[in-house]
């Protein structure tokens, strides 16, 4: 597939949200049951797909060879395409960029937002990137800031006239962003500081596609407390807002440079210099002011944070599929080789052979189970603000919580194999750059290292969640698969569940060895981090696939096999058979590794690393 043509297919993401996802639970709570129907998405995906296809996907190779190019100055230091404005506008036009972050009367379910930022990222994983940002901004200031600041900023966020960022990363404080170096002075203005520092990796820093760009910047202000215990949360824009929403004067952020790097071309990831002209400033969000050298912004922050892991599984996601679907076109027409079962006959399609399934298969139902544990947690987020209960809105909050390490790092780790593959079935020609698989192993590379590399996520899982509230949470997740497993089994699928009834005890014989260490040998539990999480994050997905599959058998019952939707749940039932069979099973390896207990990643000296 070239990398302007978007090959994506709606029936799985149809699936998952109108037949598999309890969406009728959703829509029927006070907060969505006078504004939409189940049927209202289709009209969003569709308008959605017309663009992918029509606009963003066809601008991808300039996205690729051109990119987004450094200019420097204060007006707009980063040029684009012509085409990224066209894009750009007809996004902001359709409403499907920003405006899904709109939370009020009305609002949009942020679940049907997943497959819109799915198929974005699908058509071009570097352009997206220009309005999704700003959406998360959105958040921030819906969540904690006063309501001048929401009259300020948001009119204009929404509609992607002004543009948003994240800013905590620093040259000298990339994971540890406790350590940044940023500093905020009070002004005789409550609430107004003079900022004064740097920030680096800022995607979309500066564009000229939105004539202002608002900057929410981690800060220190004067005796500040030490780590992540002593930051504040400041709205920095790009051009001065003046208190009727007019742009005032440059507001002292310098765009020092664009990163050059290994994919993405087209998204502008920029070094940001705040103050060099001393007259750099902003209001703290929310005017929450610092209290014995505590402030609230990274709690803050976490907003954001959170809303952009999940999203970027979905980035990650978009890749992943449009990968498979490359090689999928690719394979049913490429003609190489005899049949394995014929070996005097003709060459056949290279679908045709045995491996090369194998790969697809790898690649369909894991695209599958990822999607299936991304748009779950997103109606969890959804449910988490308005589930008819507190108790109700508690338990879906404590679920995604828990699922979105694995939806942003399970995600984007697998993301680098199954694009792999994907270049795989293309054979030498997936090597050349005219084909999209080059650029997608490119692009999602990225993925593992935004908002908290993987390992980061890792930490998360086997902490934070492990334990929080006790660990009551996590015991009903676990709780949720064992049940699953001996409950649902059926008789087609028996195989398949015993699989995954094995595989959930071997992931909580795991979860007690991450215990016995924590208490113990630290060192263990951090080196088995990342496979203890992949090993939940198997377990889980295969509980998913399994109930898509029962679905599926029931609706194919239903049905027949003359029916056009016959092939799809059949492909579905497959999907969870070889995700189950063929991946869950690595929990079985991870355990044993864990058992045995090797050291030598610990033990190896430094300098026999040569």
């Amino acid at each position: 597939m070239p990398h302007n043509q978007f090959l994506m297919n709606m029936r799985d993401i149809k699936f998952v949200i109108k037949e598999w996802l309890p969406m009728d639970k959703l829509l029927s709570l006070p907060a969505y049951n006078e504004y939409y129907g189940i049927d209202d998405i289709d009209s969003f995906l569709d308008v959605n797909f017309k663009v992918c296809r029509d606009v963003m996907c066809p601008a991808n190779k300039e996205a690729d060879e051109i990119g987004a190019t450094f200019v420097g100055g204060n007006e707009h230091a980063v040029v684009t395409p012509d085409v990224f404005k066209t894009v750009y506008k007809t996004v902001m036009e359709a409403e499907l960029g920003p405006q899904f972050g709109f939370r009020g009367d009305g609002k949009i379910p942020l679940s049907w937002y997943a497959p819109i930022l799915e198929m974005q990222s699908a058509a071009s994983a570097a352009i997206v990137m220009f309005w999704c940002l700003t959406q998360g901004a959105t958040t921030v200031l819906q969540d904690y800031g006063t309501q001048k600041q929401k009259d300020m900023f948001l009119p204009k966020m929404f509609t992607g006239e002004w543009g948003g960022t994240m800013g905590l990363t620093e040259p000298g404080a990339g994971s540890e962003v406790g350590a940044v170096q940023s500093k905020a002075f009070p002004t005789e203005t409550p609430g107004l500081y003079k900022l004064k520092g740097q920030k680096c990796f800022i995607t979309s820093g500066d564009h000229d596609l939105a004539e202002n760009i608002i900057h929410l910047m981690l800060a220190k202000t004067p005796g500040a407390k030490e780590g992540t215990a002593g930051i504040s949360l400041f709205i920095v824009p790009k051009f001065w807002v003046n208190e009727d929403g007019s742009l005032g004067a440059w507001n002292d952020v310098t765009s020092v440079g664009i990163e050059h790097k290994m994919g993405i071309h087209g998204s502008s990831t920029l070094t940001l210099a705040m103050g060099e002209n001393d007259n750099c400033y902003g209001w703290m969000v929310g005017e929450k002011e610092v209290v014995d050298g505590r402030g609230v912004g990274m709690s803050q922050m976490f907003a954001y944070m959170n809303e952009e892991r999940l999203n970027t599984g979905l980035f990650t996601l978009g890749c992943i599929t449009s990968a498979y679907y490359a090689a999928l076109e690719y394979t049913k027409v490429r003609v190489q080789s005899k049949h394995s079962t014929n070996p005097k006959g003709p060459s056949v399609r290279i679908i045709e052979h045995e491996d090369v399934r194998r790969m697809l298969l790898f690649q369909k139902s894991c695209m599958e189970a990822i999607r299936a544990l991304i748009y779950t947690s997103y109606l969890y987020r959804d449910l988490e603000v308005d589930a008819a209960t507190e108790e109700e809105r508690k338990y879906y909050g404590d679920m995604f919580a828990i699922n979105n390490p694995l939806c942003k790092a399970y995600a984007s780790d697998m993301a680098r194999i199954l694009t792999g593959e994907a270049i795989q079935c293309h054979g030498g020609y997936g090597f050349m750059e005219e084909y999209a698989g080059a650029q997608l192993y490119r692009d999602c590379v990225i993925h593992g290292i935004w908002e908290g590399t993987n390992f980061i996520q890792a930490q998360d899982y086997i902490g934070r969640k492990f334990t929080m509230n006790g660990g009551e949470p996590f015991k009903k997740w676990v709780k949720e698969i064992v049940d699953f497993a001996v409950n649902e089994k059926t008789d087609e699928l028996a195989a398949e569940f015993d699989v995954l009834g094995e595989a959930v005890a071997a992931f909580q014989n795991i979860v007690d060895m991450n215990a016995a260490w924590n208490a113990g040998d630290k060192q263990m539990r951090q080196l088995f981090a990342t496979r203890t999480m992949h090993s939940g994050a198997r377990v889980y997905c295969g509980m998913l696939m399994l109930s898509q599959a029962l679905l599926a058998a029931k609706k194919l019952a239903e049905l027949g096999d003359d029916h056009f939707d016959a092939n799809f749940y059949k492909g579905k039932i497959a999907s969870a058979r070889f995700y189950v069979m063929n991946h869950v099973t690595d929990v079985f390896a991870f355990e044993k590794a864990m058992k045995i207990g090797d050291r030598s990643a610990i033990n190896i000296p430094e300098e026999a690393f040569l």
